[in-house]
């Protein structure tokens, strides 16, 4: 079961859909794995959205937003990916201005960050960051009322 099918509901609060779902792949630290993961996904009519990598010696672990989540879900499993699911903020980014006031609303709510990543495409053409944050309700809650546009996961979907 997917993890915004277990996060409290205030989460779901103003989103027109359900939240943007992040997977967390891990992969085998080899030369072209990440390719073949790629095109795995692309094979299966699954569009990465937005993705960062972090790699150690041995293993990588890569994030990804992708525009259908329970097909992602299904195709991982069935091909014996070790994988997680998790709830992500995506949030809309006007113009480069928006950033540092983006960020400086999330401080001034003394909400920590813990990663945050560029969207690679959208459909709408606009550009978008995938946040993780220790209070995804508050962080939402916050950003909202600064005006900033909270996406969910039928705005990113194709």
């Amino acid at each position: 079961m997917c993890d915004y099918l277990r996060m409290p509901e205030n989460v779901l609060d103003g989103l027109s859909g359900n939240p943007v779902i992040q997977f967390s792949v891990f992969l085998e630290n080899k030369v072209g794995r990440l390719s073949e993961f790629s095109r795995l996904l692309a094979s299966n009519s699954i569009h990465i959205m937005a993705m960062t990598v972090l790699d150690t010696t041995d293993s990588s672990i890569v994030r990804i937003v992708v525009d259908d989540p329970d097909r992602a879900s299904s195709v991982l499993y069935l091909q014996g990916y070790s994988f997680t699911e998790t709830v992500v903020l995506a949030v809309q980014i006007d113009s480069p201005e928006a950033i540092p006031t983006m960020l400086g609303s999330i401080l001034a709510a003394e909400i920590n960050i813990h990663y945050l990543y560029p969207f690679i495409f959208r459909p709408s053409g606009k550009s978008a960051l995938a946040i993780h944050l220790e209070d995804l309700d508050l962080a939402a809650d916050v950003l909202r009322r600064n005006q900033f546009f909270i996406l969910s996961q039928s705005d990113i979907s194709r």
